[in-house]
């Protein structure tokens, strides 16, 4: 695609910050990750926001800016975050995942951007500070705007609540504004209008007190590897419903006319199994493939380890074996309840010979936005207005925990507007962001302001 000369200083922006590895996982790159906060700053400032700041947590630092109009008027919040998720395996990907380049591929012609965080979410998130820059230049900007860039979002926000708690007056808006989630195709808008929780994991099965030689112990003790593995399976019955006793207990099941309208929305289930290298889907017996990426509760392993996993061989019955696991959940569903029936249940399986430790390590509520306020109608004009043709509401299987927590101690809605694709490779090699998404983006995204304010100009009349 062509690009003008402020899309092409866009475009150079976002690769220098993608080159910075922002990894709030990783210990050792704590200094990165107070680069990338420095980074945003310096990204607002010159995009005009004239009172910014970094704010220091007991974990990785929270940027916030704000630009205020006139207190009278109504304020925006945006929300986003500049770390990434850690990019390994680091052998699947093509190019280096710090060192973005542009390819053009089948799904996006006019380019994308690869690299660790292209869509998640600096590069959504940099819409947003780029939009701000499109309205200040050409004075569409008729509210007040604040920003609060969060650095530990993929390691489960664990500082922002008290942030937020401690800074309701900073932070005091009328709506919530975030792209973190995505759209159902490329041509074919959508409105984010409900997220699952997530309740996070991680168990150890404790053999014997050091690894043990298996010609000398092989089938004489327990090997923690093959009763972890034998635990896992319990989890699941053969419908593939989730066999935690009191797990479903609070789950809200969607009505059949509900689910009729779900349905609706374009899936073509041989493109869906293509674009992942699957031949067969599977799932919780009853629901279609994407009821059960949306409106049901998953349990999934998300790493297992133990045991020598070097070159070559080595024979041992090793001490401890290890899983990461993540269960995703839907209203009404209480994570730290959740947490606790799968520790308990965990613990209640295993056998005799081993012992079993269990650690939480975060988690959040399930969230659903009306559809009636001024804040979705406004993105819902908008999207129709860029892409022409009206956006389709859709419940998100994935979590932003910290949408619920706005909620509650702020007392006000969050609007998802996310502009990414299922096939971006979040959280995976070979991330990426098209062009045309980023752009469309940086378009779509001053176009909710002017709705907002007319809505609220029109409900303040009445």
């Amino acid at each position: 695609m062509d690009l003008t000369v402020d899309q092409k200083r866009y475009l150079d922006e976002w690769l220098e910050f993608l080159k910075i590895p922002s990894i709030s996982a990783d210990p050792l790159h704590k200094k990165d990750v107070q680069a990338a906060a420095h980074w945003v700053v310096k990204a607002l400032q010159k995009a005009g926001c004239p009172e910014t700041e970094i704010i220091s947590t007991n974990g990785h630092p929270i940027v916030y800016g704000e630009y205020i109009l006139d207190p009278k008027l109504p304020t925006v919040l945006v929300y986003g975050h500049y770390d990434v998720q850690p990019p390994d395996p680091l052998e699947l990907w093509d190019s280096s995942p710090f060192e973005p380049i542009v390819k053009k591929t089948s799904l996006h012609p006019n380019g994308a951007v690869f690299a660790r965080g292209a869509c998640d979410d600096k590069g959504q998130m940099f819409m947003h500070i780029k939009a701000f820059e499109e309205m200040k230049k050409n004075g569409a900007l008729e509210c007040n705007i604040k920003f609060m860039i969060e650095g530990e979002e993929e390691v489960g926000s664990d500082h922002l609540e008290d942030f937020v708690k401690s800074n309701k007056e900073k932070l005091k808006c009328d709506i919530i504004l975030i792209s973190d989630t995505g759209m159902i195709a490329q041509d074919i808008p959508s409105i984010t209008t409900g997220l699952r929780g997530l309740s996070y994991m991680e168990v150890t099965v404790i053999g014997p007190n050091r690894d043990l030689h298996s010609g000398l112990y092989g089938g004489s003790v327990q090997n923690p590897i093959n009763v972890l593995c034998d635990m896992i399976s319990q989890l699941h019955d053969k419908d593939k419903k989730i066999t935690i006793p009191g797990f479903y207990n609070k789950v809200i099941e969607i009505s059949h006319d509900e689910r009729l309208e779900m349905n609706k929305a374009p899936f073509n289930a041989e493109e869906f199994k293509n674009s992942i290298g699957i031949d067969h889907v599977s799932g919780e017996k009853g629901y279609n493939t994407e009821e059960r990426r949306s409106i049901r509760p998953t349990l999934d392993v998300n790493g297992i380890w133990g045991g020598y996993i070097g070159e070559g061989a080595k024979t041992v019955i090793p001490s401890k074996a290890h899983a990461k696991i993540s269960m995703r959940l839907v209203p009404d569903q209480d994570w730290n309840e959740i947490s606790e029936l799968f520790s308990d249940y965990f613990k209640s399986i295993a056998p005799e010979g081993v012992k079993v430790e269990v650690i939480t390590h975060h988690g959040g509520y399930a969230y659903v936005t009306p559809v009636n306020t001024n804040g979705y109608i406004a993105a819902h004009r908008a999207y129709q207005e860029t892409f022409g043709t009206e956006p389709i509401p859709k419940r998100g299987g994935g979590s932003i925990p910290i949408v619920p927590m706005f909620e509650k101690e702020l007392g006000v809605k969050s609007i998802l507007m996310g502009f990414g694709l299922d096939s971006d490779a979040i959280h995976s090699p070979n991330e990426h962001y098209g062009l045309s998404n980023f752009f469309k983006g940086i378009e779509t995204i001053p176009k909710f302001y002017k709705h907002y304010i007319n809505l609220s100009k029109q409900e303040s009349n009445i």
